[in-house]
């Protein structure tokens, strides 16, 4: 974990508390954590379960691996450390919008245990839904939608996930969803159906 290095800050406890503000949306702030290998669909399932939960009234936001590495994490590439500071750091951003009262939803490979653990441990037992987005290397790599397999078989990317560098997958995950045999409606609706087992959402009427 990061060392503290700032010195004489204190933490200013708010008036208005998470609880306060799930009332108001009728939610449960949390962290949907979305993880496996490029391509197999970690994007487009946390996209369409943020558009479902939507219609139903509720407040989401998706942070997704590209997009954060254009601004916050635009400093990091793709080494172990980096690899390391950048799930860190989306780790304390997710907890920011779970304390909002929000649903936040992480898109990123993510590919070490500990780092993923270590995003658990700043929320409270309940908080962090980790999803594993199951798909055979093969599949990612037949599908390959930004050419980075084909770019990393030529050794044109280094230390690439699942070909030049390793993936842990989940040991115990709360979901595992398979996208190389379940369409995405029926993942969308398992992630959907184990929010409201959890109490996070209300159950639909």
């Amino acid at each position: 974990m990061a060392e503290q290095k700032a010195t004489n800050i204190t933490w200013h406890e708010a008036n208005v508390v998470q609880t306060d503000r799930e009332q108001l949306l009728n939610q449960k702030g949390c962290v949907i954590w979305f993880t496996g290998l490029s391509g197999s669909g970690k994007s487009t399932l946390a996209l369409e379960v943020e558009s479902k939960l939507y219609q139903r009234g509720h407040l989401t936001y998706v942070l997704d691996g590209d997009n954060v590495r254009h601004g916050l994490n635009k400093n990091l590439g793709f080494s172990p450390e980096d690899r390391e500071e950048n799930i860190r750091r989306i780790g304390e951003v997710a907890k920011l919008f779970a304390d909002a009262g929000v649903i936040g939803m992480t898109a990123f490979i993510s590919p070490y245990r500990t780092d993923r653990d270590n995003a658990r441990d700043l929320l409270d037992e309940g908080r962090f839904v980790e999803v594993f987005v199951d798909c055979p290397l093969e599949v990612c790599e037949a599908r390959d939608t930004k050419g980075l397999y084909k770019k990393a078989r030529a050794g044109e990317i280094k230390e690439f996930t699942g070909i030049s560098a390793p993936y842990e997958a989940p040991a115990q995950p709360e979901l595992t969803v398979n996208t190389s045999d379940q369409s995405l409606e029926e993942c969308t609706a398992n992630v959907i159906a184990l929010l409201e087992s959890k109490g996070l959402i209300p159950v639909s009427q």
